[in-house]
């Protein structure tokens, strides 16, 4: 079984080839929160326990969290736990954090991964999407690590960490992540031009968390936000906008450029 969260679709492209792979249920986290019944997973003798999503500010997203928090997991004794993280760069202390939240829950991940995907958050100063050569390079360098990955999971190896965790990884998770998490994860600054949008709906369609509302997009400010800035990137006509410092930004979302040019050679994902 796998737990997936995605904003921009690189965590779910990633999720789904492992999951093909494998041979293993995929299941989407904010579905999984949007249902009513319990949050409670029995395991079968001998099933895998995954846990894909992106790293947030070099911690995993709140989202995550609280879904771990939320669940039961009925596992055995020798249930194989997994994770893994993609990031445009580096993950610090992020799977140490996802480890305290499992550990709540008697789990530990043994086997570790982190994958650099193209850059999807663009919302400081100096955070911008990836060249299209970089893009490419990316993706093609994660498309190899998924299927050495792969291999690795149906081989149920232990104790593995293959992580990006920069050069000062606590720093980044505990000191700036800590501070980016609390207080620059909010819907507050989203804005729409109006006299630009089309009305399309494809914001509040993309959303994971269904955090927008009507056309033009309002966003709810209900606290589900998790700034994955899915409805920034897929705006067809850019009307969408995080304050200003997006406005001269360029887009990202996995499968764009397929889309662009009429090929159907991905999968399309949230």
């Amino acid at each position: 079984m796998i737990f997936y969260f995605s904003g921009t679709g690189n965590t779910k492209w990633i999720a789904q080839q492992l999951a093909l792979a494998i041979g293993d249920k995929l299941m989407s986290i904010p579905e999984a929160l949007q249902q009513q019944q319990q949050h409670d997973y029995q395991l079968k003798e001998g099933e895998r326990l995954g846990f894909c999503f992106p790293t947030h500010g070099w911690q995993p997203p709140r989202i995550v969290r609280d879904f771990i928090r939320r669940a039961t997991f009925h596992v055995s004794p020798n249930t194989y736990v997994w994770a893994l993280t993609t990031c445009g760069d580096s993950t610090g202390k992020t799977m140490d954090i996802l480890n305290r939240e499992l550990a709540r829950k008697g789990l530990k991940a043994e086997t570790l991964f982190s994958v650099i995907m193209p850059e999807s958050y663009v919302c400081l100063p100096f955070m911008y999407t990836d060249t299209e050569s970089r893009e490419n390079e990316k993706i093609e360098q994660a498309r190899r690590q998924t299927k050495h990955i792969a291999r690795i999971l149906q081989d149920r190896k232990r104790g593995i960490a293959e992580l990006d965790q920069g050069a000062t990884p606590r720093l980044f998770s505990y000191v700036i992540g800590q501070y980016f998490n609390k207080r620059m994860i909010t819907d507050k600054k989203f804005t729409v031009d109006a006299d630009v949008c089309t009305r399309c709906g494809k914001c509040r369609k993309v959303c994971p968390v269904d955090n927008i509302q009507g056309t033009p997009p309002e966003w709810l400010h209900n606290g589900r936000c998790t700034c994955c800035l899915a409805c920034y990137h897929y705006c067809p006509v850019h009307a969408i906008n995080y304050g200003n410092i997006t406005r001269k930004r360029d887009q990202y979302y996995f499968n764009r450029r397929e889309e662009r040019e009429g090929l159907n050679t991905r999968e399309d994902r949230k």
